[in-house]
């Protein structure tokens, strides 16, 4: 007589809870208001192309659907030399500047309460960007916000930009996080999901305060959508 011997089927132990959180900066915990818009139009004009012309309407819409990725990339894309492109970054990032520098620059309601809560809770909190780092310098001493985080990165930083998981990856080694199951990642773009998603993040959480709307979130891999960055400590706290 054969005895049938049955296997326990095992539950898959739930995720750790996030140790570490990567947010990024305009559009998530950074109101934009336009900025992004106006500094790439007065670059786009040095290198020669007219405000209101057809030319850069179609580069507008790229820039407005490539949020939240590398900008030299997005340079790269819409300009046919690697000499202009590097001008037209270099352009970008100067007008930029001025216009942070000229106070056009402020947090979204509830960001800064929530990187404070969310460090309160003993997570570690890496503030990521797709400027450069001349830029996101500037947008910190704006803000008042140069301590505000364990860590800031640009792409440079790592190696390379969204939709890349280099930052968050970065982010992981240099806090010394254990596992990409213990990170979680926080952004208002579509690059920010992707970076999460292929970083191998437990939480990859979009925000509408930004670029995207919640479909184009859910599309790129958000595991959460929140109204806005204010609302992850919650999200979080019961992890």
């Amino acid at each position: 007589m054969n005895t049938v011997t049955s296997t326990p089927t095992s539950t898959p132990s739930p995720s750790p809870a996030p140790t570490l959180v990567v947010l990024d900066m305009a559009g998530t915990t950074v109101a934009d208001g336009g900025l992004v818009e106006s500094a790439f139009s007065r670059a786009a004009q040095e290198l020669g192309v007219e405000p209101g012309s057809a030319d850069h309407a179609e580069k507008l819409d790229y820039v407005r659907a490539t949020m939240g990725e590398s900008k030299i990339t997005v340079f790269r894309a819409l300009f046919s030399t690697e000499e202009t492109a590097q001008r037209g970054n270099s352009a970008f990032e100067r007008a930029y500047a001025e216009l942070v520098d000229g106070g056009q620059c402020e947090p979204l309601p509830g960001a800064e309460e929530a990187i404070r809560e969310l460090r309160a809770q003993g997570r570690k909190v890496v503030l990521t960007t797709g400027f450069a780092r001349t830029t996101q310098d500037a947008i910190l001493d704006a803000l008042g916000w140069q301590d505000i985080a364990d860590l800031t990165l640009c792409p440079a930083d790592a190696g390379r930009g969204r939709p890349h998981p280099d930052m968050v990856l970065t982010a992981l080694l240099r806090t010394g996080t254990e596992s990409v199951r213990h990170v979680a990642v926080a952004g208002d773009t579509a690059y920010d999901m992707l970076s999460g998603v292929r970083a191998g993040a437990a939480v990859v959480a979009g925000v509408t305060s930004g670029a995207h709307d919640e479909p184009r979130l859910r599309a790129a891999g958000a595991t959460h959508v929140l109204g806005s960055v204010a609302e992850l400590p919650a999200l979080l706290g019961g992890s």
